[in-house]
């Protein structure tokens, strides 16, 4: 089990990256013009899997964003849920890593709980992302190692996460389609009783590194790279923690993109005494870090 200390050591160094911080902003706006043609018109809905819908929201704004890319950083990598993997970017240093649309579900419940998701990993660790609510016009954005900010109605504020130490008071953000009955287990042994639900982990991400919540924990084989580089350079530029339910960091640009041992969120001042319950928990359920939740 890796320790807190040991998760934020991790990250790489801090790199200039403020153009490619401007160019993610730039884009995802663009990109969140076009998703929102669709969300106040219609938008076929087709369906990978039985639970795995896309949108032509979805398709039409990972086009515009993976294009973009591929012309202002040819030598780059790119990782997107909407295009076909051909695995060359294992051969790259900088992998852009995207979603153009999470939160697929509410987009078209139409509730306004989707992002446009935006980020940039270097040698296997996100140093740069940007998350971007289309509905709301709200973006968050960091570069780890100089900052996180919310831009908002013209306005940006520097983010940083919650001072919170004790657990009972910690407020606790969980999935609005993809909650599971385990989180319900951790969160009573915890003695938390403030919890807000949202879509998209973007989002979720979002409301820790601007104190509205304190942690997040899925312990599940659901997310996958393009959930969640962008909102854990954010995360980590506002002070934040993740890793997965073991305490192990998150690396990216794997040829296997899914996060097979779950995942927890946290503003990094007892992410330690969280794990620990998490791991009793999730043991005692039958799941072990060598198998994960997969």
């Amino acid at each position: 089990m890796q320790t807190q200390s040991q998760s934020n050591g991790a990250a790489s160094p801090a790199l200039n990256l403020q153009a490619e911080l401007d160019f993610a902003v730039r884009i995802a706006q663009e990109a969140g013009t076009i998703v929102n043609t669709f969300y106040v018109g219609s938008s076929e809905v087709e369906y990978k899997s039985p639970d795995e819908p896309v949108t032509e929201a979805d398709r039409s704004a990972n086009q515009h964003i993976v294009s973009c890319i591929m012309a202002a950083f040819p030598d780059d990598g790119i990782l997107s849920e909407e295009s076909k993997d051909d695995l060359s970017r294992l051969e790259k240093d900088r992998v852009w890593i995207v979603d153009p649309l999470d939160g697929t579900k509410e987009f078209i419940a139409r509730n306004g709980e989707f992002s446009i998701m935006i980020g940039l990993a270097y040698k296997g660790r996100p140093v740069m992302g940007v998350v971007h609510q289309p509905s709301s016009g709200l973006i968050y954005s960091g570069i780890v190692g100089q900052g996180a900010w919310l831009h908002e109605e013209g306005e940006t504020i520097a983010l940083l996460v919650s001072n919170r130490t004790n657990v009972r008071e910690m407020v606790l953000v969980s999935s609005r389609s993809h909650r599971k009955q385990i989180v319900d287990s951790i969160r009573r042994k915890l003695r938390i009783t403030s919890e807000n639900v949202t879509g998209s982990v973007g989002l979720k991400v979002g409301q820790i590194s601007r104190q509205i919540a304190d942690l997040y924990i899925h312990p599940s084989p659901g997310c996958k790279e393009w959930d969640l580089c962008a909102p854990e350079a954010v995360l980590t530029a506002a002070g934040g923690v993740m890793t997965d339910c073991w305490g192990n960091t998150l690396l990216y640009n794997k040829r296997d993109v899914r996060a097979h041992n779950g995942l927890i969120v946290s503003n990094g001042q007892i992410h330690d005494h969280i794990l620990s319950t998490v791991i009793e928990i999730v043991e005692q359920a039958g799941f072990n870090e060598d198998d994960g939740f997969w």
